[in-house]
């Protein structure tokens, strides 16, 4: 059986292959592929293994010797998902392969806003400690996290992981009740729970119920010290009102591991907003890549294969 992965550096450097190609006679590696050389580079191949490269359904009609499509990430928006149950392509995505890296990553921004790190970076860097008349800075006011509110969207792995870890801060846990179902969850909304919140901390899909779920209106309900972290998708946040309400301190930090067009090649205004100082921080949808949790990819993947060949 042959497989081809077309877009490998996905997985970035230092990956084992090894556990996929056991399942394998063949596998044929590209870093990267553009759209005119995936039709080619899967002729003659039972699996496809992608992890953003676009399947559409002209794409996959041109192929009828695919049986297989292993997907490197957990979403599958990038498959035409109906085109292939119509050619009977199995499409096969792995779960929960980063859950510990991106809950130390959601605990590392949670830190970094308490403390306002990037205030008291920005004080260091431009001089102001040396000034100071005493041994220290105070001049922005840190939150102790201990004994404070944190309310989670998103109960699912990675939701509970986070939980367990800042309950081992001396934090109290709420989790809102799924968007979009709130009349038949027992769990309170997240509107009932944000004005009560210390942090709030994002881990749900971007569906249409959870799109701009903190916007302008819930973040207004806020207190003005609150944390809000969205290490799930771009556009769940209202990203401009959002902003607008740490530039006014409405808000007292934000963190983002995600924008709504990755990469923002055209730019974005929290980036721009990073020149001004503000308890802000984007990192660049980097939460996930330790080298763990992107071996364990590998892993999963190669148990698609086996379970897949099995049946």
């Amino acid at each position: 059986m042959k497989a081809v992965i077309l877009d490998a550096a996905s997985l970035g450097p230092g990956i084992d292959l090894t556990p996929i190609r056991q399942h394998l006679d063949a596998l044929d590696v590209h870093e990267s592929s553009a759209c005119e050389q995936i039709a080619s580079r899967l002729a003659g191949a039972e699996v496809a293994i992608v992890n953003k490269v676009v399947l559409d359904g002209d794409t996959l009609a041109a192929l009828p010797g695919l049986k297989l499509i292993c997907v490197l990430a957990t979403g599958t928006n990038n498959i035409d998902m109906a085109a292939a149950e119509r050619l009977g392509i199995a499409v096969r995505n792995v779960t929960a392969y980063g859950t510990a890296s991106v809950a130390q990553h959601t605990l590392m921004l949670m830190l970094a806003l308490a403390t306002r790190l990037p205030r008291y970076q920005r004080d260091v860097a431009e001089g102001r400690w040396g000034e100071s008349p005493f041994f220290c800075l105070m001049d922005h006011t840190t939150l102790q996290l201990e004994g404070k509110r944190l309310v989670i969207v998103g109960q699912g792995e990675l939701g509970s992981k986070v939980a367990r870890l800042a309950q081992a801060f001396g934090m109290h846990v709420d989790f809102a009740a799924r968007p979009g179902n709130e009349a038949h969850d027992r769990r309170p909304g997240l509107r009932e729970l944000a004005p009560a919140a210390d942090v709030i901390s994002l881990h749900c899909p971007l569906t249409e119920a959870t799109r701009h779920l903190v916007d302008a209106g819930l973040l207004a309900t806020l207190k003005p010290g609150t944390l809000l972290i969205n290490c799930a998708r771009g556009g769940i946040i209202d990203e401009q009102a959002a902003l607008a309400a740490l530039r006014e301190a409405r808000l007292g930090g934000l963190a983002v591991d995600v924008l709504p067009t990755e990469p923002p090649r055209d730019g974005h205004p929290l980036l721009d907003a990073l020149n001004e100082p503000l308890n802000l921080i984007v990192t660049p949808h980097n939460a996930w890549i330790t080298p763990e949790a992107r071996q364990r990819i590998v892993s999963l993947t190669a148990d698609n294969l086996r379970h897949w060949q099995a049946d």
